[in-house]
């Protein structure tokens, strides 16, 4: 059952993310991004869906992230500070922890974890 579960979620990222399960083609300039850190999105255990203002807070629009930024969003800011400060990608950027920590991922490949 569990197997299922996450063919289905990785047949839904792919879907979200308009690609097929797997790479990109290297041609295509088609691929989708990470609002955070701009490397490709690859659909499978490596993204995540990340609310800008946290559902807690009233938010409701979601963006399909890689899991490792995804987590350091949330070690980082509280919920609170998310929906007070945090609310757009700019602002995220320009936090000086995910600064650092976009610099240093960036280095890595897209489904680093």
């Amino acid at each position: 059952m569990v197997i299922k579960r996450s063919m289905r979620a990785n047949t839904k990222q792919a879907r979200l993310l308009g690609q097929q399960v797997g790479p990109p083609p290297p041609d295509t300039g088609d691929s989708v991004a990470c609002p955070l850190c701009e490397r490709p999105l690859i659909a499978g255990p490596s993204v995540d869906e990340h609310h800008l203002t946290p559902r807690s807070q009233g938010g409701r629009e979601k963006f399909l992230v890689h899991k490792i930024c995804h987590q350091k969003i949330h070690q980082t800011l509280s919920e609170k500070e998310l929906a007070r400060s945090y609310a757009s990608w700019e602002s995220l950027r320009g936090h000086p922890e995910i600064y650092a920590f976009i610099a240093w991922v960036k280095r890595r490949p897209a489904e680093f974890l």
